[in-house]
């Protein structure tokens, strides 16, 4: 065992006021798209993360220039058609996010090129973005059971096509959707169920012409992308975990600022005012074409709820903590049609199950979810030594639950947390959890 751990002394609750970083999958796509626009292009707010600064490295390797004026970060686009062939492969880190939709951007490209990540990133299912990029022409292959790293060749013609993915998902509507800017049609996407409507709407502030109806998004090929300014908002992903802390802490309030409450995301919102938390979004406006608003969180008696695939489509990052709710509320929670979180970071099922196990909750854990008892008395957790499986979502969410336990917790494997989260230990600290963070040999 090596790299950091947290230690989470137990009690406390969270006050004051907090800007939890920039959105993760806003800032990807920001890089993104300024990259391939014709301009100058001006992001403020972007997440200052090992995910987001890999997808700007990519495109730094392929000849886009940037620059800091302040805290705004500044891309000088190169157009659709300008990106020039990188020297190596794209090293996209842990970011599943870089790799998805990066691979329906370079099947447009003249040149050859390969993404790859690390051992975690290379654990992930690949083959759900092969698919359609091959049936829209692409040559693109990846290594054992469809995972990274990828290979694609370039200077390949791409057809439009009419697709559905077998489950609903952002990440794969958006590299078809990319794949789409350069493929003779108009490409179409009919989508199971809700996902995350970035894409959409920054195509959109890009000068892209998006058509969007009733589950289904489509654009035509060849449009060109023009520079944009972007205000991205705060990530409602990160909030989620100081919700959740200060909801199951008496006595806490605490108000986070400027945070997307786009309504294809905010499912942990709406789950938590289900269990009974104590919510309020103040002075909600516009920003940038997403919504955003301030949260006010105040310490709340939590009840069990049924949490079903709907809700999980809403919430799909966020399970992790409302585990940490659930465990805190009166009742049983019961959670289904959750698949899809044994596919993420870690099977984030099992993960969150023997961790929540290891303190002393009572839970059953099922095929597609988990069943939890909750234990709504003031020390809802014991203590321990919780492994992370280098998951960023489960340590800080274990974090959390150190503000109802009765003995320390020690979380290991904390390394991931900057992928999502710079700043973390700072901030929660600075709202009053007991934490530190130590590095090991």
């Amino acid at each position: 065992m090596g790299g950091r751990l947290f230690d989470i002394a137990p009690g406390s609750r969270l006050t004051g006021t907090l800007r939890v970083p920039g959105d993760k999958s806003i800032s990807h796509r920001a890089v993104m798209f300024a990259s391939i626009a014709s301009g100058t292009s001006r992001i403020s707010g972007f997440l200052e993360s090992a995910d987001c600064l890999a997808t700007l490295s990519a495109f730094e390797a392929m000849g886009v220039t940037h620059s800091l004026d302040g805290e705004t970060r500044v891309i000088n686009g190169r157009g659709r058609d300008g990106l020039k062939a990188p020297a190596s492969a794209l090293d996209l880190g842990n970011s599943g996010t870089s790799m998805r939709l990066l691979s329906g951007l370079m099947v447009g490209q003249a040149f050859d090129s390969t993404l790859t990540g690390d051992a975690g990133l290379s654990r992930r299912p690949m083959k759900r973005v092969i698919d359609p990029l091959t049936q829209m022409g692409a040559a693109i292959e990846g290594s054992e059971g469809g995972r990274a790293p990828l290979h694609i060749r370039g200077g390949q013609a791409l057809s439009a096509i009419e697709y559905t993915p077998p489950v609903a998902s952002a990440q794969i509507k958006s590299c078809v959707l990319l794949a789409g800017l350069y493929a003779n049609g108009q490409t179409r996407v009919n989508e199971p169920g809700i996902s995350r409507d970035h894409t959409e709407r920054m195509l959109s502030a890009f000068g892209i012409d998006v058509e969007r109806g009733n589950r289904h998004v489509a654009i035509a090929g060849g449009q060109r992308l023009e520079a944009a300014n972007v205000a991205v908002p705060s990530d409602l992903s990160s909030a989620a975990f100081f919700m959740v802390g200060a909801a199951i802490a008496p006595g806490s309030e605490l108000r986070l600022r400027e945070v997307g409450i786009n309504p294809t995301r905010r499912g942990v919102i709406d789950v938590l005012l289900r269990m009974g938390a104590d919510i309020e979004l103040d002075n909600e406006r516009e920003q940038a074409g997403e919504p955003v608003a301030d949260i006010i969180v105040r310490g709340s008696a939590l009840h069990g709820v049924e949490i079903d695939a709907h809700d999980v489509e809403l919430a799909i990052d966020e399970c992790p903590a409302l585990f940490v709710a659930a465990a805190c509320a009166d009742g049983t929670t019961r959670l289904t049609g959750g698949g899809e979180l044994r596919v993420k970071e870690s099977d984030r099922i099992a993960v969150m199950a023997q961790g929540l196990t290891t303190l002393g909750v009572a839970l059953e854990e099922t095929e597609d979810g988990i069943i939890i008892t909750g234990n709504p008395h003031a020390q809802a957790f014991g203590g321990g030594h919780i492994a992370s499986h280098e998951d960023h979502r489960i340590a800080m969410s274990f974090a959390m639950a150190g503000l109802r336990a009765s003995q320390p917790i020690v979380i290991d494997d904390c390394d991931y947390v900057d992928t999502s989260f710079p700043g973390f230990v700072d901030l929660a600290a600075r709202a009053g959890l007991g934490i530190r963070s130590r590095s090991v040999s």
